[in-house]
């Protein structure tokens, strides 16, 4: 058996791979891993995934040359630079070093095809959102009239927070807001998941707040990714109160921004949006002061003339009334004053009357009574004690006291029997 060394064998396969592959293949890919050397050539490692397992793997280079021009013409076109867990076309070559390996030698990108893949995963993202009944929620909530306390998620320092926070705190209308902060990495691989414990934290205090405001600072646009993914679009789109993002790109909308309540530029956009609000409501109490303030005297003119008509109609119907009621007056005087004359006749000839009529009835009833008195002093005159002792009775008295019934005596006591002529002592014995 023929031996051969590995640098052969290497040549083999690398003469066998020349002789058999074309030029160069269109590949589609994703970038798993990505470095660039201090001499600015780009390292990557490429990948096919399905259902997250990695199928196919190889490594992959870009010269610098090649690198500088493909890069800043693909970030130009596509509006992000190359990336890890980007899917890319590519032109490449394939190569085989006895030392080095196989690898892919990247001639091309085509960015069109980058486009229409971050535009299908965001449709597909969009899609889903709609099919769960969630796109629309967070939209769909009432912005408070004068949103005051405010949950913001952002980075603390960075400059879109203090633009924020200076403009509000220094508006020209002296509007006040109840700020509480919260902090969160805004962009690269961990924004997402720092996000949405922020909201979490907001969501448990929920009561306090009347709105959210998501900002950043600009940047890259390539930061924001993170605002592109099913994860953070669920929770904002979802959350119980109206959330308001300013996440500071000019060209592109993020899902984020799409299924945010109100979706503006900047953090300052943001700011100046609140204080607007204020203003707007501001004014509109000071329309309705204006009109109070016109309907007030509006109607003070009104039912001023209304006065002045009732008072010349209150004063001719109180003269026409008093000449009535004198008239009436004069009109009773004089039958009070006719009637009296005859109602005295009337009474005078009834007096004498009964005043006759008075001598008469009591010169007889006198009489009566006369004869009354006469027949009770007769009647007093026979049972008067002295008559009938007169008359051969007596009277019996024990104790000075009458005895009415022989049982009222007994054997032993002494009476009294007094007749007309005389009294008599008895003791009784029998």
């Amino acid at each position: 058996m023929e031996h051969l060394s590995l640098f052969d064998l290497n040549i083999k396969i690398k003469d066998c791979l020349k002789g058999n592959l074309e030029e160069s293949y269109w590949v589609v890919a994703e970038i798993g891993e990505m470095r660039i050397n201090h001499k600015g050539h780009c390292y990557l490692e490429l990948v096919q995934k399905e259902a997250d397992q990695i199928i196919a793997k190889n490594k992959a280079t870009i010269w610098s040359y090649t690198y500088r021009n493909l890069s800043g013409w693909f970030e130009s076109l596509t509006g992000q630079t190359l990336q890890p867990g980007l899917k890319i076309l590519s032109n490449v070559v394939v190569s085989y070093h006895e030392v080095f390996g196989l690898s892919l030698n990247i001639k091309d990108i085509d960015a069109n095809y980058t486009l229409g893949e971050r535009a299908r995963k965001r449709m597909e993202i969009l899609k889903k959102l709609e099919k769960d009944g969630i796109i629309e929620m967070n939209r769909s909530l009432p912005l408070p009239l004068v949103p005051q306390r405010i949950a913001v998620i952002a980075s603390s320092t960075s400059a879109g927070y203090q633009d924020f926070m200076d403009q509000l705190e220094n508006n020209i209308s002296n509007y006040r807001f109840e700020i509480t902060h919260y902090q969160a990495v805004m962009q690269g691989e961990e924004a997402e998941g720092s996000i949405i414990q922020a909201m979490l934290e907001i969501n448990r205090d929920i009561n306090n707040f009347d709105i959210l405001v998501i900002i950043r600072g600009g940047g890259a646009t390539l930061d924001l990714d993170c605002y592109d993914t099913y994860g953070l679009a669920s929770h904002v789109a979802q959350f119980p109160i109206p959330i308001i993002t300013g996440i500071g790109h000019e060209r592109d909308e993020t899902i984020t921004d799409i299924v945010a309540n109100t979706s503006l530029k900047t953090p300052t956009a943001v700011a100046e949006f609140l204080i607007s609000g204020c203003r707007d409501y501001e004014e509109y109490i000071d329309s309705l002061y204006i009109k109070i303030i016109d309907y007030v005297i509006q109607t003070f003119k009104e039912k001023n003339s209304e006065l002045e008509y009732i008072k010349k109609h209150l004063k001719f119907i109180v003269e026409n009334t008093v000449k009535e009621k004198k008239m009436h007056l004069s009109v009773v005087k004089n039958n009070v004053r006719n009637s009296a004359k005859g109602r005295k006749q009337v009474l005078e000839t009834v007096l004498r009357n009964y005043i006759n009529a008075l001598r008469l009835n009591s010169s007889q009833f006198l009489s009566l009574k006369r004869m009354d008195l006469e027949g009770l002093a007769k009647n007093i005159d026979l049972v008067d004690p002295k008559t009938v002792l007169k008359r051969g009775y007596s009277i019996t008295r024990r104790n000075n006291k009458i005895v009415k019934s022989a049982k009222d005596l007994h054997k032993g006591e002494t009476i009294e029997s007094e007749f007309k002529d005389g009294k008599v002592e008895s003791k009784i014995s029998k």
